[in-house]
C-alpha cells in the first residue's frame, strides 16, 4: 500500500495540467448539475478534448446516462466517482511489466520518432533498472545524430552505468559490441538507444530489422522487450504513431513519455482503448527519476486527488 501511496504522489505531481483539464473541468461541469442531455453533451466534448478518444467517451457517457435513468446516480457531483469507476475498469488485469530473460542479459531495444524523448526514456529506464539493484549498460545506437551519443553519454556518468559507444558508422555494429560487451561485464540488462524514425523510412526501418537480427544471433531469445516511446504531448497523434509502429515492428510495450508536460494526459486512455499494447512506463519529469511503472488504479488516482 505505502508503494502505490508513494506511486500516487510521484505521477499526480506530473499530471498537474491534464488533472486541471479534464478533471477540474469535470467538477465545474457537473457540480450542482441535473444529468441531463446538455450536460452529458459538454461532457462528452470535455472527455474528448482531454484525448482520451470518441469511443471511450461515448461509452463512459453512455453508461452514465443509463445509471441515471435507472436512478443509480441522482446528482451531478455523484458522476465523478462513477466516470472514476469506469475509467478503472478500461484495464483488464494483463501483464505490464518487463520480462526478464531467464540467463542476463534482458535485452530492451527502444525505439520512437523523432523528438519524442527517447534517448531520455533510455536513461531513465537505466536509472530505473540500477535503484533496483541491477547492473545495467547502455548502446548508444542512435549513430546519426551525434548529439544523442553525447546526450546518453552524459546521462550514463550521472547515473553510474557503462556504454557502449561508436563515432558514427553502423548502428548495429554498435549493438553486436554492446551485446559482448553486457556478457563479459555481467550485465543484467542492455538498454539499446536507436535513432529517431517514422514508420514509412523504409531505409530506417530496416535498419531497425538489421538491429533486431543482430541481437537475436548474438543473444536467442533478444530483444526480450521492444518499447515505443511516445510523446504525451502529442495527443492523438500518439495513437496513430503506436498503430504504424506496432505493424511495422514487434512492439512489446510503450514508453509514454513528457506526461507531465501535457493537458492531454488522456491519451493514456486512447492508447488502451486503440491500440493493443500495454502501456509500461510514463516519463513524469525531465529528471532521469521522473519515471514510473504503468498502474492504472495510481493514474486515475493521481488524477482525482
Amino acid at each position: 500500500m505505502a508503494l502505490f501511496r508513494k506511486t500516487i504522489d510521484k505521477v499526480a505531481g506530473g499530471l498537474a495540467r491534464t488533472r486541471q483539464r479534464l478533471v477540474g473541468g469535470l467538477r465545474s461541469l457537473l457540480t450542482g448539475r441535473r444529468l441531463d442531455e446538455d450536460v452529458l453533451e459538454e461532457l462528452e466534448a470535455m472527455l474528448i478534448q482531454a484525448d482520451v478518444g470518441v469511443a471511450t467517451a461515448r461509452r463512459i457517457c453512455d453508461d452514465l446516462r443509463a445509471a441515471y435513468e435507472q436512478k443509480r446516480i441522482e446528482r451531478g457531483e455523484d458522476a465523478l466517482e462513477f466516470v472514476k469507476t469506469e475509467l478503472k475498469q478500461l484495464w483488464p488485469e494483463c501483464d505490464r511489466g518487463v520480462h526478464f530473460a531467464d540467463t542476463p542479459p534482458t535485452v530492451i531495444l527502444v525505439a520512437g520518432v523523432n523528438g519524442t524523448g527517447k534517448t531520455t526514456s533510455v536513461a531513465k529506464l537505466a536509472h530505473l533498472f540500477k535503484s533496483e539493484g541491477k547492473k545495467v549498460v547502455l548502446a548508444a545506437g542512435d549513430t546519426f545524430r551525434a548529439a544523442a551519443v553525447e546526450q546518453l553519454t552524459i546521462w550514463a556518468e550521472r547515473i553510474g552505468v557503462d556504454i557502449i559507444k561508436a563515432s558514427g558508422g553502423d548502428p548495429a555494429a554498435v549493438v553486436f559490441d554492446a551485446c559482448d560487451a553486457a556478457v563479459a561485464r555481467g550485465a543484467d540488462v542492455l538498454l539499446v538507444d536507436t535513432a529517431g524514425r517514422l514508420h514509412t523510412q523504409e531505409n530506417l526501418m530496416k535498419e531497425l530489422e538489421k538491429v533486431r537480427k543482430v541481437v537475436s544471433r548474438k543473444l536467442p531469445g533478444a530483444p526480450h522487450e521492444v518499447l515505443l516511446v511516445l510523446d504525451a504531448t502529442t495527443g492523438q497523434n500518439a495513437v496513430s504513431q503506436a498503430q504504424r509502429f506496432a505493424d511495422a515492428i514487434d512492439v512489446t510495450g510503450i514508453f509514454l513519455a513528457k506526461l507531465d508536460g501535457t493537458a492531454k494526459g488522456g491519451i493514456v486512455v486512447a492508447i488502451r482503448g486503440e491500440v493493443n499494447l500495454p502501456v509500461k512506463f510514463i516519463g513524469i519529469g525531465e529528471g532521469y527519476d521522473d519515471v514510473a511503472p504503468f498502474d492504472p488504479d495510481a493514474f486515475v488516482e493521481a488524477l482525482f486527488v
